[in-house]
């Protein structure tokens, strides 16, 4: 009973508790441990207009090879099946390679999330075949298959560079062979919640193969998280408010169990621990408060805790709900 209403407690304090409350009867409690989510550096070749971690080329933060080496550890305490690279751009990391042949190493798929332009970067022209060597999983982003769309969410030729890099990995399998997987990123150009993310991936690969003979695995849809500097520019325009509204009336119940912070484990840089890599954007560390750096990592523990919630959170519940994986329902 005193679990029960300390739940509720907190939950009247917090409109996304409150509504995770009333759906499940509990705030929400990690299920799972399927992934490791490791931001390795905010350093980027882009600054998108929509990125929620800020990055940029002028970004100098990097994990160390230290807490790399923390964060294989814990994948194996946790019995993680899959390491998630992301960043910034996060091939821009001098220990990158070495991280990814490490995890290969220790038996866990590896997911490296990338923007695509940075495999036409001097230095990286070689990464589609280090990619296939370790047969790594692929996250690309490509918000849209018009170029318009593209460029005026993250920069003027983006997407014709986007174009080459897909051309340069369907060339050595990825989108064709099956252990090769090429996963397109879709996320609105504003403040609007995704379409259905099964008929948008055949417009795309309709559209993409048409236009330039393209291929890839599969297309995921993403909601827009009102933080970073997605959210600078909603408040500059007056739309920061009518779009919270929105995400709060669309809060579907059925996407809570798949929600990705109940099945995995984010890494910032640093080495602190988060439910999820919005809630690193922010800085609202994860709900374990005798656990903070993944040093000291406990499987036990963190499985126990209460995940640290805000409004933010409502991008993930909204209609079909959202996460690193795509739509959850």
């Amino acid at each position: 009973m005193i679990e029960t209403l300390t739940q509720i407690t907190v939950g009247l304090s917090n409109d996304f508790d409150r509504r995770v409350l009333e759906a499940e009867g509990r705030l929400l409690r990690g299920l799972t441990i399927e992934t490791i989510q490791a931001n390795i550096g905010l350093r980027c070749n882009l600054a998108c207009h929509h990125c929620h971690v800020e990055s940029g080329p002028s970004r100098k933060e990097e994990m160390t090879w230290e807490t790399m080496s923390a964060v294989l550890a814990a994948a194996g305490k946790a019995r993680a099946a899959t390491l998630d690279v992301t960043g910034g751009a996060p091939e821009m990391h001098p220990y990158f390679r070495r991280l990814v042949s490490a995890a290969r190493k220790a038996r866990l798929n590896v997911i490296v999330r990338t923007n695509l332009t940075i495999l036409l970067e001097p230095g990286y022209e070689d990464l589609p075949m280090f990619f296939q060597d370790h047969a790594v999983r692929l996250v690309a982003s490509l918000p849209c298959y018009l170029e318009s769309n593209v460029d005026n969410q993250r920069g003027s030729g983006v997407y014709r560079e986007s174009i080459d890099a897909i051309q340069r990995l369907n060339t050595v399998g990825y989108g064709i062979e099956p252990e090769l997987a090429l996963d397109l990123v879709y996320n609105p150009g504003g403040p609007t919640l995704p379409p259905s993310q099964h008929q948008l991936e055949a417009d795309y690969q309709r559209e993409l193969a048409a236009r330039f003979g393209l291929r890839f695995t599969r297309l995921l849809t993403i909601t827009n998280v009102p933080i970073g500097r997605f959210q600078h520019d909603l408040a500059r325009q007056g739309r920061d408010q009518p779009y919270a509204e929105l995400l709060e009336r669309s809060f579907n119940p059925a996407t809570l169990p798949g929600l990705m912070c109940r099945h995995q484990l984010h890494v910032g840089w640093d080495g602190t621990m988060y439910d999820c890599d919005f809630n690193f954007a922010i800085g609202l560390p994860a709900g374990c408060s005798d656990l903070s750096h993944v040093r000291d990592f406990d499987p036990v523990t963190y499985l126990r805790r209460a995940i640290a919630t805000g409004k933010h959170c409502f991008a993930c519940t909204a209609g079909c709900g959202s996460s690193c994986g795509g739509a959850l329902t």
